[in-house]
């Protein structure tokens, strides 16, 4: 199984399997372990996916976040895919579900995810990522905290610099 690194810097064995979307007129299968499956068809099919430990959701950088609005709190992880490193679709879709949405459980991201957008993907709510395979995984948590401080608020500080260096 592949890694993943978590916001805090640690590299942990990725136990979530991303089932991509079936063809037209296939069923979705799931494996036997945990996996995320497309939240549209979760969303469909929720009664049949409701075992929370084993089934999550993800995102297409082009689904509205707002589909799971009223579904939050029945998902311990959705992750949000990154087609292409230079779509920041998902870091919107991140924003939206922890801060209009409430999403407290694991956000992950997945796709092509670089190295040099973990940091401003943790900002903007992320806690875990499935990083591009060619991608040095141990170069990670360097790269989730590279900056020292950040001059705009965001999920993970509520006052911009200005104000934090004030008081």
């Amino acid at each position: 199984m592949p890694d993943i690194i978590t916001s805090d810097g640690q590299i942990k064995t990725d136990d979530w399997t991303v089932i991509p979307r079936p063809a037209e007129g296939e069923v979705l299968v799931l494996p036997k372990g945990r996996a995320l499956i497309p939240a549209d068809l979760w969303l469909a099919n929720k009664e049949h996916y409701a075992d929370k430990e084993r089934v999550g959701v993800w995102l297409e950088s082009h689904d509205e976040p707002e589909i799971l609005a009223d579904s939050v709190d029945e998902l311990a992880i959705i992750a949000v895919n990154f087609p292409k490193f230079t779509d920041g679709r998902g870091y919107s879709s991140a924003r939206l579900l922890r801060e209009r949405f409430g999403y407290k459980n694991e956000l992950r991201a997945v796709g092509d995810v670089l190295l040099d957008q973990l940091q401003f993907m943790k900002r903007c709510g992320f806690d875990s990522y499935a990083l591009r395979a060619d991608k040095d995984i141990k170069l990670a948590a360097h790269c989730l905290s590279f900056f020292s401080q950040a001059y705009q608020a965001a999920t993970d500080t509520e006052e911009p610099l200005f104000r934090r260096r004030a008081q």
